[in-house]
């Protein structure tokens, strides 16, 4: 149950960015550390704490995995602006917005199974 009546258009935007970042989140965690090709290296005794104190050498991502991210990273900027835009929100009480923005990044969580942070 919710508190607010989102629109349609509010929750299908909300919707795509979640997948949209499920599908940033799963593309980015199959490629290489580094986008730039890079040597293989070890992080020095003492620096931060790391998984890995030494990097394979990494051939870095192809011209098209850089832009199937970037696509990826405009389309969730596009829908975060569109979110965070919207119309809807001037109807809620401004010490109010933050909850209802809080409310609408998870009230898809029970019907499809995305729980995504939203713009």
């Amino acid at each position: 149950m919710t508190t607010y009546d989102y629109p349609d258009d509010l929750l299908r935007a909300q919707q795509d960015l979640n997948k949209v970042r499920a599908s940033l989140n799963t593309l980015v965690t199959t490629l290489p550390y580094s986008v730039e090709p890079m040597e293989a290296w070890q992080r020095p005794d003492g620096y931060w704490l790391s998984v890995s104190s030494s990097y394979p050498a990494s051939p870095g991502w192809s011209e098209q995995e850089q832009n199937d991210v970037a696509v990826l990273r405009e389309r969730e900027r596009d829908l975060a602006t569109l979110i965070v835009t919207h119309p809807f929100w001037n109807e809620i009480a401004g010490p109010e917005r933050p909850g209802a923005r809080s409310e609408l990044r998870h009230v898809l969580a029970g019907g499809d199974g995305e729980d995504q942070e939203a713009a």
